[in-house]
């Protein structure tokens, strides 16, 4: 079997928008889970909730991003030099976990921020969004040198 040499590229493409969907949608229902139990406490916490609980969502884009640079760069490169694309798959790989790590574990701060909203009448949201937008900067990380990697390797 001959694989092309855009094949591997546009499979780490995808790979990095399936991690980002695929954590921000575990982040997103931990949060919401939290949120729901949290508005049945507090109706008045409703705007703080949805504030949080979307957060995780921004890894989604990232990927996005990421999926949309290798397809329209990476791969007519690739294709053009016939050279294989696993270090683009490499590169995919690596913001696919960088995407999906940093929603997940962004959706489980956000959920106990959540969960505290009530009981603190909402003064937690402050240190919440504040922790939450520290591994938030980790999925932001993960698309800046998932671009930084593929431009020193030719492939941008």
């Amino acid at each position: 079997m001959v694989i092309l040499p855009g094949f591997l590229a546009v499979l780490g493409a995808a790979i990095a928008q399936i991690g980002g969907i695929i954590g921000s949608s575990i982040g997103v229902g931990k949060a919401a889970s939290a949120g729901a139990a949290a508005l049945g406490e507090d109706p008045k916490q409703f705007r703080n909730v949805v504030v949080l609980a979307s957060l995780p969502i921004t890894q989604t884009f990232y990927g996005m991003i990421v999926m949309v640079l290798m397809l329209t760069r990476t791969v007519p490169i690739l294709q053009a030099q016939g050279r294989a694309g696993s270090q683009a798959l490499s590169f995919g790989l690596i913001a696919g976990a960088a995407e999906c790590w940093s929603a997940i574990y962004q959706g489980a701060i956000c959920a106990a921020g959540i969960s505290l909203l009530p009981k603190t009448k909402g003064g937690i949201f402050v240190g919440t969004m504040i922790q939450a937008v520290l591994v938030e900067l980790l999925g932001v990380l993960g698309m800046v040198f998932t671009i930084l990697a593929l431009t020193l390797m030719g492939l941008m």
